[in-house]
């Protein structure tokens, strides 16, 4: 047997040598964080606008949040679902006072989350077909939607560079235009279960669903007896100024997929359902083995603390608009480089006119990480907890590279 190597190697090198290829991964070694800020291996400073791709909703090692995690670390950390435990119960409670009545499923990401209202709308279509099986069980979701890459969310995901080598996939998805209300109700026929669309998509490109689009989706399974699901899996938990970004809209769901930056940078993730929905699920039809742990589910309660003691969603609101015209205002100056400017809150997405991985690389270089998404599309994720200043900061950087390009 070989024995590992005491001389220090470094960290490019280990991923080089051990870890799978399957990430682009910038040629960037982050080593501590502290709010919007990061630091590399060599000292560096970012100003950290992924958020670890809306996960760090808190930014990173708010103190409550880490006090909150070290406590239950060092009092219990797992118990499996065969029993309760405290934290699950509250978490479960003040999701619910979020969404509105109904009934919580803890999980780990936001994948499982998409997975478990997959299986939802299986039972929701058989328990509509009488009981038969296979007989109702068609989703229809959006053109260019993201829902994670378990086998039911790839097939609900119809983009090539996600599904491609993986067919066969599951069967029973059909695909409407984003905010083309007829498309999806031509598609509705008697093998239909549910609908199923990110509230705003994030993975490709930042595409909001409008209010009109959201009632009129409610209108259409109120109609035929669907499920409105909704993915809020990125931008939820106020990454938009309201908790949920349905909220925007007016609209009640029957079931929503949340994760990403209810953990603040634990690993949970969550569904809610209304109370008729949540009895579709019975003892032996869904489980996990770490779902809603006493560790993550402090994670949790930390996080909707910080949200609730800092008023965060009222600040995301407030600077978000101000923030978004500012945004607004660079690409009116840069109309050669800039096509567009879309979003919510702190979830913006900035659509450049050519290949964005120059800029992406040349604003790194500048002291500023933010995400690639969509085509020709930067997405700017910064932690709940960004000041004015550090957004600021931000536009700076970008305005400043976008005079680079000439």
């Amino acid at each position: 047997m070989s024995v590992p190597s005491l001389i220090r190697t470094s960290t490019a090198d280990l991923y080089d040598a051990h870890v799978m290829k399957n990430y682009a991964r910038a040629p960037l070694t982050l080593a501590r964080g502290r709010g919007a800020q990061v630091w590399d291996d060599e000292g560096k400073a970012y100003l950290d606008f992924t958020s670890g791709i809306a996960v760090s909703a808190l930014g990173h090692c708010h103190p409550h949040w880490v006090a909150a995690v070290q406590r239950q670390a060092a009092e219990l950390i797992h118990v499996s679902n065969l029993y309760r435990n405290p934290n699950q119960g509250e978490l479960a409670r003040r999701l619910v006072g979020y969404a509105g009545p109904g009934r919580v499923f803890f999980c780990n990401s936001g994948a499982e989350a998409d997975e478990a209202l997959l299986k939802l709308a299986r039972l929701h279509g058989m328990k509509k077909a009488g009981g038969v099986e296979a007989k109702c069980y068609k989703v229809i979701a959006a053109k260019q939607a993201f829902h994670g890459r378990m086998f039911g969310g790839m097939s609900a995901t119809p983009q090539e560079k996600v599904q491609k080598a993986f067919r066969p996939l599951v069967p029973g998805f059909a695909f409407g235009e984003l905010n083309n209300l007829p498309s999806f109700a031509d598609l509705i026929d008697d093998e239909t279960a549910a609908i199923f669309v990110e509230t705003i998509q994030g993975e490709s490109g930042v595409n909001p669903c409008t209010p009109e689009f959201l009632l009129g989706l409610r209108r259409l399974c109120d109609q035929h007896n669907l499920l409105l699901l909704l993915d809020e899996v990125q931008c939820g938990i106020g990454r938009t100024g309201k908790f949920y970004a349905f909220e925007h809209a007016g609209v009640r769901p029957d079931a929503i997929a949340m994760a990403k930056g209810l953990g603040g940078g634990f690993p949970i993730g969550a569904i809610w359902v209304t109370e008729g929905a949540s009895e579709l699920f019975q003892p032996g039809s869904h489980g996990t083995t770490f779902g809603g742990t006493p560790l993550a589910c402090a994670a949790g309660l930390a996080v909707l603390d910080v949200i609730e003691r800092e008023k965060l969603l009222a600040h995301v609101s407030a600077q978000g608009v101000r923030w978004l015209a500012e945004l607004n205002q660079v690409a009116q100056a840069f109309p050669q480089h800039i096509a567009a400017v879309r979003g919510r809150g702190f979830l913006v997405g900035v659509q450049l006119t050519a290949d964005p991985a120059p800029l992406l690389a040349d604003l790194r270089e500048r002291g500023l990480l933010v995400v690639p998404s969509g085509n020709n599309v930067l997405r700017f994720l910064p932690p709940l907890v960004a000041t004015a200043a550090e957004l600021d900061q931000a536009t700076a950087i970008l305005r400043a590279a976008l005079a680079a390009k000439g």
